[in-house]
C-alpha cells in the first residue's frame, strides 16, 4: 500500500482557496519534519516496539482501512488515561503509548496506519494533531498543543481524518452545534440517528472511524462529540474499537460488538468519517 497520502484537506464548513495548494503545502511541512525532526524509539502498548510492529502490518497484505483497525487493536487492554488534559498533552509528548482516552487512540491508531516507520508515525502526527502545524523543542517537546484539536468535530471538519460520509449511511438528522462552532459559521451537522445504525451495520468497513454525537441538552462545555472509536469488520461482524472508560474511574481500550454498543450508549447518534 502506499503511505502518507492525504486524500482529504478540506470538508464542509471549512474553505480554503484549492485543494491541491494546500495538500502540497503540508506535504512539503511534512518532509522538512522527516528530514529534520530528531528520531527517537518508543515503546508500545503491552512493551511491543513499535518497529516489531510494523514488521508484523508491512508484512501483511491490508487494505489502509484494514491497516487503520488493526493498529486499534494493537492497543486493547492498554489502560485509559486519567489525565483531564491527556497524558500526551501533559507531558508535551507526541508518543504516550503506555495509557490512552479516545481521542489519542484515534490519533495513534491512524497515523501508525498511515505511516510505514515509527518516526514517519510521529511526524505525521505534527501534521495531524493541530490546527496549523505541531512545532517540537530541540529535545522533542511538543510547543504548540495549544492549536491542538480539542474537540471531535474539529477533527471531521478539518478534512484530516477522512471524508465524512455519515450521509451516506441512511436517513440523518440535523442536530444544531454549540456556540464555538456558530460562530465559525457551522450551525448544525447531520447525523445518524441512534435508531438508525442497526440498518446501516452493513455499510461499514474496517477503519471506520465513529463520532458519538452527544444530546445538546446534556452538553457540559459546548462539546458535540462525547466519544469516537474505530471500527472493525471480523468475521461478518462489526466490531467498535474504543477506549472504553472516564477520567474518574478509569478502563481500559476494549473491543466489543458495535451493534451491543450502539443500543446502550448514551449519545443520540453518529457521525463517520472513512480514508479511501
Amino acid at each position: 500500500m502506499r503511505f502518507l497520502s492525504f486524500p482529504f484537506l478540506t470538508a464542509p464548513g471549512v474553505s480554503f482557496p484549492s485543494r491541491r495548494p494546500r495538500a502540497a503545502i503540508l506535504l512539503a511541512v511534512f518532509c522538512l519534519f522527516f528530514l529534520a525532526s530528531p528520531a527517537s524509539s518508543h515503546a508500545f502498548a503491552g512493551g511491543q516496539s513499535v518497529s516489531g510492529l510494523y514488521a508484523r502490518a508491512n508484512a501483511r497484505n491490508m487494505s489502509l482501512g484494514q491497516r487503520i483497525a488493526w493498529f486499534a487493536r494493537q492497543f486493547i487492554g492498554t489502560p485509559y488515561d486519567r489525565d483531564p488534559l491527556g497524558a500526551y498533552v501533559t507531558r508535551k509528548a507526541i508518543v504516550a503509548d503506555d495509557s490512552v482516552d479516545c481521542m489519542y487512540h484515534v490519533f495513534r491508531s491512524v497515523e501508525l496506519a498511515l505511516a510505514g516507520t515509527p518516526e514517519g508515525a510521529q511526524r505525521l502526527a505534527l501534521l495531524m494533531r493541530f490546527k496549523t502545524v505541531g512545532r517540537l523543542s530541540p529535545d522533542g517537546k511538543v510547543l504548540n498543543y495549544d492549536d491542538r484539536y480539542q474537540y471531535g468535530l474539529d477533527m471531521i471538519l478539518s478534512g484530516k481524518w477522512g471524508r465524512n460520509i455519515t450521509s451516506t449511511l441512511g436517513s440523518t438528522m440535523k442536530v444544531p452545534t454549540s456556540r464555538r462552532f456558530m460562530l465559525r459559521g457551522v450551525f448544525s451537522v447531520q447525523v445518524l440517528p441512534k435508531n438508525g445504525i442497526g440498518k446501516a451495520l452493513g455499510l461499514f468497513k474496517s477503519g471506520d472511524i465513529v463520532f458519538f454525537v452527544k444530546n445538546p441538552a446534556r452538553r457540559v462545555v459546548g462539546e458535540v462529540i462525547g466519544h469516537m472509536g474505530i471500527l472493525s469488520r471480523q468475521n461478518g461482524k462489526v466490531y467498535l474499537i474504543h477506549a472504553h472508560g472516564t477520567k474518574e474511574t478509569g478502563g481500559a481500550v476494549a473491543q466489543v460488538l458495535f451493534s451491543d454498543y450502539a443500543k446502550e450508549m448514551p449519545f443520540i447518534g453518529i457521525m463517520v468519517t472513512r480514508f479511501n
